[in-house]
C-alpha cells in the first residue's frame, strides 16, 4: 500500500517543478516576502461551459460533458438552472452547462496545455487582456472554440461551443497574481517601461 502511494507520488508536473525551482525565488526576490506561505500559488482552475442548446435537446449537454472531460482529463458534471424562466424556456432543476475543477497535478498539466499548445492555436491571437483579474488575484478568460485543444476528437464534434477558464490564486493582490502568471510564461501583452 505505501510502495503504491511512494510510486504515485514520483511524478511532478512540469509546470510545477519550474514554479518550486525558478517561480517561487523570482517571486519572494521581487516582493520580499518574508515567509514562505505569503507566496501566492495556483489554487485550483475551473473550466466551465454553458450550452444554451440544452433547452431543445438533451443529447447537447452530454454531448458538452463528453468534450469538458477529455479537455480537463476529469469527469465534468453537469450544472442545473436555479429558477424557471418562461422566457428562454428554462425550468428550475434543467441542466444547462457543465463544470470541472482542477487541483494538483491535474491543474499543472493542464495550465501547462493551455499555455503552449492551447492558446498559440487561437485565430488572430495577440495575447490575454491584463483587466480579466477580479482583484482578488484570481485570473478569467473566455475561449470561444473548445476545439483549440488537441484531446478534442474533430470528427465527434457537434458544434463549436464556449469554454470560460478561470485561475484561482493564492495572491492577495492582481500585481502579485499577474507576476505569478507571468512566471509560467502565460501570453500578456508586454508593457513598455
Amino acid at each position: 500500500m505505501a510502495a503504491a502511494a511512494k510510486k504515485q507520488k514520483e511524478y511532478t508536473p512540469r509546470l510545477e517543478t519550474y514554479y518550486q525551482d525558478v517561480i517561487r525565488p523570482e517571486l519572494t526576490k521581487k516582493f520580499g516576502y518574508k515567509n514562505e506561505l505569503q507566496l501566492p500559488r495556483l489554487e485550483k482552475i475551473v473550466l466551465n461551459m454553458g450550452v444554451g442548446d440544452a433547452v431543445t435537446d438533451r443529447k447537447h449537454i452530454e454531448n458538452a460533458i463528453a468534450d469538458l472531460t477529455v479537455i480537463a482529463g476529469q469527469k465534468a458534471v453537469p450544472t442545473y438552472a436555479k429558477k424557471s424562466i418562461a422566457t428562454f424556456k428554462v425550468r428550475d432543476g434543467m441542466a444547462l452547462g457543465c463544470k470541472v475543477t482542477l487541483r494538483r497535478e491535474r491543474m499543472y498539466e493542464f495550465m501547462d496545455r493551455l499555455i503552449h499548445i492551447a492558446l498559440p492555436r487561437v485565430r488572430d491571437f495577440r495575447g490575454l487582456s491584463t483587466r480579466s483579474f477580479d482583484g482578488k488575484g484570481n485570473f478569467a478568460l473566455g475561449i470561444k472554440e473548445h476545439t483549440i485543444f488537441q484531446e478534442v476528437n474533430l470528427d465527434k464534434v457537434t458544434g463549436q461551443r464556449g469554454l470560460d477558464v478561470i485561475i484561482c490564486t493564492t495572491a492577495s493582490t492582481d500585481e502579485e497574481a499577474r507576476a505569478l502568471l507571468d512566471g509560467f510564461e502565460m501570453p500578456f501583452p508586454k508593457t513598455t517601461g
